[in-house]
């Protein structure tokens, strides 16, 4: 995830931030994952977990507020939500049992399982934004280059050669990022390699469980990996932002209202023509951090 994001998906719950800065949820509560009701002045929202098997059903949601502070609900197994201490955060991330913030200084905060690895971020320095897989956290350096720490079991964390990158997502063991140039990279295992380096004038990305979102410049969406729901994506026009969860996608249309397809088991497609707001202009080219900064919250909310 990065600042100003305004859909969140994890394997079976959804979130939407609202232009007043409040949030809707739809999905599985088993633990509390949806509790987000009287959540205020939101401006990044964040969903934890990206599988979806059957041991990993319960999950968490995160929110950053206009303050740089964080609110938390659902799963702290791992002490995932406890962000109660974290200041001056301008972006946030959040994987299967943990959170990340990134602070305004470029440094990086991290809660939760440690096990892997993944939270082993004290370290990082002049960090502009971060995404976070099952087991392995990416950052994206202001420079444009990207680092990553976690599991690296499928190569997710080889991303140390990558120069001129706007934006990074990370999936089940995979990891993707956004060139300068709208093309997509890729590291780790996904299906739909070839199909995802031939992708061209990308504005936007958006990682599932094992599949990869692209959107265009002009509100064409491309989706490459493991999905069952491909074709209904691909029909998608006027999209401004994505989100990627275990078996589901989201869009947020230009007139304000939320698109959804694939898994439904838990009604985390309840979002769908769900209002987050007044229609919201198009994206008309690859997106860095700084920009989206600039405009308070991300394009989707002027």
């Amino acid at each position: 995830m990065s600042a100003g994001a305004v859909l969140a998906a994890g394997p079976r719950h959804s979130l939407g931030l609202r232009a007043d800065g409040t949030v809707l949820a739809a999905g599985a509560e088993s633990a509390g994952e949806c509790r987000v009701e009287g959540w205020r002045e939101v401006v990044a929202v964040a969903a934890g977990g990206v599988h979806a098997a059957a041991n990993t059903g319960r999950s968490h949601s995160v929110g950053l507020r206009a303050d740089g502070t964080v609110l938390a609900t659902g799963w702290d197994a791992h002490g995932q939500c406890a962000t109660g201490d974290w200041r001056d955060v301008v972006a946030v991330a959040a994987g299967w049992r943990r959170t990340v913030g990134v602070r305004e200084d470029g440094t990086v905060l991290a809660v939760g399982r440690r096990a892997e690895g993944a939270c082993d971020v004290e370290d990082w320095r002049g960090i502009a934004a971060a995404a976070c897989g099952d087991w392995h956290t990416v950052g994206l350096v202001a420079d444009g280059t990207a680092r990553a720490t976690g599991n690296d079991s499928r190569g997710q964390c080889r991303v140390g050669a990558w120069r001129d990158m706007v934006a990074v997502s990370a999936g089940h063991l995979h990891t993707a990022g956004l060139r300068s140039d709208g093309h997509v990279l890729l590291t780790g295992s996904l299906d739909g390699r070839e199909e995802i380096a031939s992708w061209q004038g990308v504005v936007a990305i958006a990682s599932g469980g094992d599949h990869v979102l692209a959107l265009h410049e002009g509100g064409s969406v491309s989706a490459a990996g493991a999905l069952g729901h491909a074709e209904e994506v691909r029909a998608w026009t006027g999209a401004v932002a994505l989100a990627a969860g275990a078996r589901h996608s989201l869009a947020l249309g230009a007139d304000g209202r939320v698109l959804a397809a694939g898994d439904d088991s838990h009604r985390q497609l309840g979002l769908a023509g769900a209002s987050l707001g007044p229609p919201v202009r198009p994206v008309t080219g690859p997106r860095s951090i700084e920009d989206e900064r600039a405009d308070g919250l991300d394009t989707a909310h002027p």
